[in-house]
């Protein structure tokens, strides 16, 4: 459904008529229209900083320089040593940053590297470095903080500080949304600084525009990291509630990038399954995730045809609100089947039999399991209960070489919410930084990148993709 006030307001007259009356103006934000590229970020410019003492600088130029961006720093800031030595040591030349007045392109993005973070004090580095270059981005651009895992820390003065970076990230995201800048914070802990390569593409490029506010705590890569264009090239995926909405644009996204899909529904939607899959070249299966033999049945049709699976997504899912005083009990034992136990009983199942080695699976949460709803405890129940089983299941997943990981949707423009009342729609779209809502390809990028074996350091995590939703944590 498309969002009348946002195509408004970006029209000569309504933006001039939002801005005499003080109406927001949600900015048109710039979505992937291709798959994953060599250098994403060609022609563009990157303003790095880091505070003294920052350990992952040779890390992160490493990764800026691979995707072909023009890499900046501002010359008069403090904490200029490690970036420069980093440079130095990979060959790689640091521009200085020119003024507005200079004609030269506006910076992409701001990356700033806090790993050296000692005690609160030091955040004063992060200041002088964001504050008087945040309001020169361009629209559209990035901001991302990369620092170690305040968990790893021992020594209290720097878990505090690098604790407060969650803080700040948040705020700032609510700042500098209105021209579709998002921010973000990577968690880095020791023995993942080599893993930072596919989680800055994914951040920094058009594939993230719709996640913003959050923060991603990597763990130590359990295989050898691989580069993320191509990296899903004959792969193997089961996506269930593929005929339509978010599951088609999984399996969309996921063909985009070479996956063969299998796209699995229920019977009663098998028509517009074979419809979805016969413009992927992809397979139907018309089952029911409930089904007490469906585990047994996807990894007997795909075992005979592929081998196995690569990957899984779960999204199948329905709703069924009544608030719980009028709940009848078949409302909720639907929600619970459909929207949990059967991931539970489906990956059970597939463990034993129809899941490659190396694995991912990727599973969708809801922020409704974050912050709640009412009216929706059996769908905020089953949300919840997906954040806290991918969580659970990490180890098992990555002992496998693989991983297990969550998307939560926020606000997304879909079937569902196009039956909304007009007052509750407006403003489920207009509670975010970026005052709209989400397209299902937002879902369907940050559910391609989870799945791509380059997001090898990510693994247990729940990613919120709700344009810092103002609803829950």
């Amino acid at each position: 459904m498309n969002d009348r006030y946002l195509e408004f307001t970006n029209s000569s007259f309504g933006k001039t008529l939002a801005g005499m009356i003080g109406l927001p103006t949600p900015p048109r934000l710039r979505r992937a229209d291709g798959p994953w590229a060599v250098q994403p970020l060609d022609g563009k410019y990157v303003l790095v900083g880091a505070t003294t003492g920052a350990t992952l600088s040779a890390s992160l130029l490493r990764a800026l320089a691979g995707t072909g961006a023009g890499l900046r720093i501002v010359s008069e800031h403090s904490a200029l040593a490690p970036l420069k030595t980093a440079a130095a040591e990979l060959k790689l030349s640091l521009q200085g940053n020119p003024g507005a007045e200079a004609g030269e392109p506006r910076n992409h993005a701001l990356l700033f590297d806090a790993s050296g973070l000692s005690n609160p004090a030091q955040l004063r580095e992060l200041y002088d470095f964001m504050q008087p270059q945040v309001r020169s981005i361009a629209g559209n651009g990035r901001v991302l903080i990369v620092s170690r895992a305040p968990e790893s820390l021992t020594e209290i003065n720097a878990r505090t500080a690098a604790t407060a970076l969650r803080g700040f990230i948040r705020a700032l995201g609510k700042e500098i949304g209105k021209n579709g800048t998002t921010a973000n914070l990577i968690e880095v802990p020791a023995g993942a600084d080599g893993a930072l390569d596919a989680p800055l593409r994914f951040f920094l490029t058009e594939h993230s525009a719709f996640v913003s506010g959050q923060v991603l705590a990597l763990r130590e890569p359990a295989t050898a990291n691989v580069a993320l264009p191509g990296s899903l090239e004959g792969k193997v995926a089961l996506v269930t509630g593929a005929a339509r909405g978010i599951g088609a644009s999984i399996a969309q996204t996921l063909a985009r990038e070479g996956v063969k899909v299998v796209g699995m529904d229920h019977p009663s939607a098998e028509g517009g399954l074979a419809e979805t899959m016969a413009k992927i070249g992809g397979v139907g299966l018309a089952i029911d995730v409930t089904a007490p033999d469906a585990a047994s049945r996807i990894a007997t049709e795909v075992g005979r045809d592929f081998g196995g699976l690569d990957i899984v997504v779960h999204n199948a899912g329905i709703t069924r609100d009544k608030m719980l005083r009028n709940m009848p009990p078949h409302f909720w034992d639907m929600v619970l089947n459909i929207n949990l136990n059967a991931i539970l009983a489906i990956n059970e199942g597939l463990l034993k039999n129809g899941l490659k080695d190396g694995a991912r699976v990727v599973c969708i949460s809801s922020i409704g399991g974050i912050g709640g709803n009412a009216g929706q405890t059996n769908y905020a129940s089953t949300k919840a209960g997906v954040i806290g089983y991918v969580d659970a299941m990490a180890s098992t997943f990555a002992k496998r070489g693989g991983a297990i990981n969550a998307i939560a949707p926020g606000f997304i423009e879909t079937a569902m919410t196009a039956a909304m009342p007009f007052g509750p729609r407006e403003v489920g779209r207009r509670l975010s930084s970026l005052s709209q809502g989400g397209q299902p390809q937002d879902i369907a990028e940050a559910v391609t990148f989870f799945a791509s074996p380059a997001a090898n350091a990510i693994n247990g995590r729940t990613l919120r993709v709700c344009g810092q939703n103002f609803f829950g944590m």
